[in-house]
């Protein structure tokens, strides 16, 4: 097994990658005591079973640059091929600012062979290259040196049996014309939306009680700062405090810093100097903020007369189509698709390949041109 550890091997390596069709990548890393992963190994394979076709790529080596990685990422000729890409792609966008493109992920692309919902790497190792993985590494410690035989066969296995993977969904996807469904799923992952966190949006990750508009405002504030001081320390969100305490200076909306020593959640070094200073000044500014300015969360939908029974419906209408077209019925639509389909609402359900696959039929039962028959063990569908 080889192991990059200087640039100019890296070079070497991204250098022999060009004018091949794909590449296979994977990574291991470690983000229990950071606010970004800390990327530990990337594991790289070419096309064929030479030396040095896979790699590991020592990304803590002193010294390593990994701007040749970063241009085999950007090369357009070149398939990058992950398994599972958001975490991997949130770390290669955070750690360059870019995305890999081309981009294809085996499981994206096996919910739309038909291979089931979520379907792992060790599952499509075993169906398409008809072998097992050795998961006993798994959890490891990525960033202790050195690495073991072990854990080096371990990573590399996430790549050399991805080779075979992607070369058959490839196939498959040839075949039964739905590559293109697959980039329209892939436009997600390629989008460097999905990988920004603004840290204005962060309250709404934070589980509360209360829907009161200023109650929501001062959550707002002090998650903004949480993020910002995350992000700025690099450090895990709850080490600077925790959604517990959001949620009580939400309700005791403290002013002055004799307030913050009566918290009951609040860390003792949180409640005085420069830390203590910014919470006191976000809850302030939150309650400062004009009423057209609040935060809300959206009103819980009231169902229709029926509308019930028409979700139940399409849960039926669903589960018959994606049988017919051999995708994951998660793929298609989620149950609360179902329930916006139903209630009359836009959805991207009823847009692409989706509307081709489900959402057509969909709109008709809705309108009532259609009907759900049982016809034996099948569900058909019956023209009104």
């Amino acid at each position: 097994m080889i192991t990059i550890t200087t640039t100019d091997a890296l070079t070497e390596f991204c250098g022999r990658a060009t004018g091949q069709p794909f590449v296979t990548v994977d990574t291991e890393f470690l983000r229990e005591r950071t606010y970004y992963a800390q990327l530990c190994l990337v594991q790289l394979a070419l096309p064929g079973d030479a030396e040095g076709d896979a790699v590991l790529v020592d990304t803590l080596s002193e010294g390593l640059d990994l701007a040749p990685l970063w241009a085999l990422f950007a090369d357009p000729a070149i398939v990058k091929v992950f398994h599972a890409a958001r975490q991997d792609l949130e770390i290669f966008f955070h750690a360059s600012g870019r995305i890999p493109t081309p981009l294809f992920d085996t499981q994206v692309a096996a919910m739309v062979c038909g291979y089931g919902e979520q379907v792992g790497y060790e599952t499509l190792v075993r169906k398409i290259c008809q072998t097992g993985v050795d998961k006993s590494s798994r959890f490891t410690d990525w960033s202790r040196r050195p690495l073991s035989e072990k854990q080096k066969a371990y990573a590399l296995a996430d790549v050399t049996h991805l080779r075979q993977i992607y070369l058959t969904l490839a196939q498959q996807l040839a075949e039964n014309g739905r590559a293109a469904w697959l980039q329209e799923e892939l436009a997600a992952l390629t989008s460097p939306e999905t990988y920004t966190m603004r840290p204005e949006d962060a309250w709404k990750r934070v589980k509360t009680r209360s829907n009161s508009p200023r109650f929501l405002a001062v959550v707002q504030a002090l998650a903004a700062l949480r993020e910002r001081l995350a992000q700025s320390r690099d450090i895990p969100r709850n080490r600077v405090f925790k959604d517990d305490v959001i949620v009580e200076l939400a309700a005791t909306r403290p002013t002055r810093p004799e307030d913050l020593g009566k918290s009951r959640l609040l860390q003792r070094d949180a409640r005085r100097g420069e830390l203590a200073d910014a919470i006191l000044a976000a809850v302030q500014g939150a309650m400062e903020l004009p009423k057209d300015q609040l935060p809300s969360v959206p009103e819980p939908r009231v169902r229709k007369p029926g509308q019930e029974a028409l979700s139940d419906l399409l849960r039926v209408l669903l589960k018959a189509r994606a049988d017919a077209a051999g995708v994951a019925q998660k793929l298609i639509a989620t149950s609360s698709d179902l329930d916006d389909i139903a209630s009359g609402e836009e959805s991207h359900v009823l847009s692409g390949w989706r509307h081709e696959v489900f959402g057509a039929d969909a709109l008709r039962l809705r309108a009532g041109a259609i009907a759900l028959s049982a016809d034996g063990d099948k569900v058909r569908i019956v023209e009104i």
